[in-house]
C-alpha cells in the first residue's frame, strides 16, 4: 500500500522542487497511458470534497509507494487540468527513487523532502494543511528482514507526523492514517466479513505480529492525539491493494501474481491458495481515502472494500494466468518468505459504514486486474 520504510536512512535532507531531475521512463510512460489517465480522471471527477483542498498543502509520506504514487498523480493532475491550487509535499527516504517515480520536480505546486519519518524526532521542514501517512513496510519479505523498521514506521513514524501536524500554527493539520485489514487479526469463525468493531486473534509473541500490532497501536495513537491535542484524524482501513503503480520489490502474493501476469509468465502460488481476502484497485483505494477525509467522521475507522473484489488466492492466480495465457505453478516458499506470511485464512471487510456515506468502489476484481495487466504490459 506504501513505500517501504525501515531504520537507518538519512533524515531531513530537503530536495527542492526545482532540482531539475529527469523523470524516469516508468513515470512518463504511466502518465501517458490512456487507461491510467482514465483512472486519474475518474478520481478527479468524483465528488471528493476537492474544494476543501484548494489552497492546501498536502503532505504524503510513502509518496513513492503503490498508493502514494497514485495519490500524488491524482492531486497533480487535478491541479494542472482544473487550475486548483492544491500543493503536494511528497515525503520519502530516497530522492533518487522519487525523481524516477514522480515526474514533477521543477513543476509549480510540487516539492519533495527526503526524510525517514521512522527515525525518532524526524519530520518535514515545510508546513502542511493535510497529512496522509502512507509510509509503511507492507510485504512479507520486508516483515521478516526489517521487523524493527516495520514497527517503527507504523508507530514512531506515525507519532513524528502527528507531532508535525500539531505544529501547524493555526490549528492541527487534518490527518489521514492509512490503516489495514490486518488490524482484525485472524477470523475467529464467527463472521463472514469484518465490520469496524470486530477484533480477531493475533499472537503478539511472533515476528509476523509486528505489522498488525503496530497498526493497531497506530490507531490508538490517533485516538490519543484526537482527544488530547484536538486533532481531526481519519482512519481508512485498506484491504490488499493492487494496481499499475506496484513496486518491483513488493513481495505480497497479489503483487507477485501481477508481475508474472504482466510478463506473461507462469503465476507462482506458494500455498494451496484457499485464503480468501478483500482486494481493491489502487484508483478505488485512493478515491476511498479522499472520500473518508471529505465525508467521513473524524476519529472513526472505515473499511474500504467491495464484495466484487473478495476472492481466494487460488482463483486470483488462475484468473491472472488465464489472462496471460500461462499456468499456475506451485512452489514452496523460502524461510524468509514464510516468516513474513500472514496466518489469516479468511479476511474480508464489510464496507457498510463507508458505503452509508456515499462511497462505492468503481472496479471489480476482474476489471481492475485487467487494467493493471494491460498498463504494465504496455510499459514493459
Amino acid at each position: 500500500m506504501a513505500e517501504e520504510v525501515g531504520a537507518g536512512a538519512t533524515a531531513g535532507a530537503g530536495v527542492a522542487a526545482g532540482a531539475g531531475a529527469t523523470p524516469g521512463v516508468g513515470a512518463t510512460g504511466r502518465l501517458a497511458h490512456p487507461l491510467y489517465l482514465q483512472d486519474l480522471d475518474l478520481v478527479r471527477a468524483a465528488d471528493l470534497g476537492w474544494d476543501a483542498l484548494d489552497g492546501a498543502t498536502v503532505a504524503i509520506s510513502g509518496a513513492t509507494g503503490l498508493v502514494g504514487t497514485f495519490l500524488v498523480d491524482a492531486l497533480m493532475r487535478r491541479r494542472e487540468l482544473d487550475g486548483t491550487d492544491v500543493r503536494v509535499l511528497a515525503l520519502g527516504r530516497n530522492a533518487g527513487r522519487a525523481q524516477t517515480r514522480l515526474p514533477y520536480f521543477g513543476r509549480e505546486g510540487f516539492s519533495f523532502e527526503e526524510v525517514d519519518v521512522s527515525v525518532p524526532g524526524s519530520a518535514p521542514t515545510r508546513p502542511a494543511d493535510v497529512v496522509f501517512h502512507l509510509a509503511s513496510t507492507t510485504h512479507p519479505r520486508a516483515y521478516a528482514t526489517q521487523p524493527v523498521g516495520t514497527v517503527a514506521s507504523n508507530v514512531v513514524g506515525l507519532m513524528n507526523l502527528l507531532e508535525y501536524a500539531c505544529s501547524r500554527p493555526e490549528s492541527p493539520a487534518r490527518f489521514v492514517f492509512a490503516s489495514s485489514v490486518e488490524v482484525y487479526g485472524e477470523n475467529r469463525g464467527d463472521v463472514e466479513r469484518f465490520d469496524e468493531s470486530y477484533c480477531g486473534y493475533i499472537d503478539c509473541n511472533t515476528l509476523r505480529a509486528g505489522y498488525p500490532e503496530s497498526k493497531r497501536c497506530g490507531e490508538a495513537l490517533c485516538q490519543a492525539y484526537a482527544a488530547e491535542r484536538g486533532m481531526q484524524v481519519y482512519v481508512p482501513r485498506l484491504p490488499r491493494t493492487f494496481g499499475p503503480t506496484v513496486l518491483p520489490s513488493d513481495t505480497k502474493a497479489v503483487s507477485q501474481f501481477v508481475a508474472k501476469g504482466a510478463a506473461r509468465e507462469d503465476v507462482v502460488l506458494k500455498s494451496e491458495g484457499t485464503q480468501t481476502y478483500s482486494y481493491l484497485y489502487v484508483a478505488d483505494t485512493v478515491a476511498g481515502m479522499l472520500h473518508v477525509l471529505a465525508r467521513g467522521q473524524a476519529g472513526a475507522a472505515y473499511n474500504l472494500a467491495d464484495a466484487r473484489c473478495d476472492v481466494s488466492l487460488r482463483d486470483l492466480a488462475a484468473s491472472i494466468a488465464r489472462s496471460a495465457g500461462t499456468n499456475v505453478v506451485f512452489e514452496l516458499p523460502d524461510e524468509v518468505e514464510r516468516a513474513g506470511y500472514s496466518t489469516a485464512t479468511r479476511a474480508m471487510l464489510d464496507p457498510a459504514r463507508v458505503q452509508a456515506t456515499g462511497w462505492r468502489a468503481h472496479y471489480g476484481i476482474d476489471e481492475g486486474m485487467d487494467r493493471t495487466l494491460r498498463i504494465l504490459r504496455d510499459l514493459r
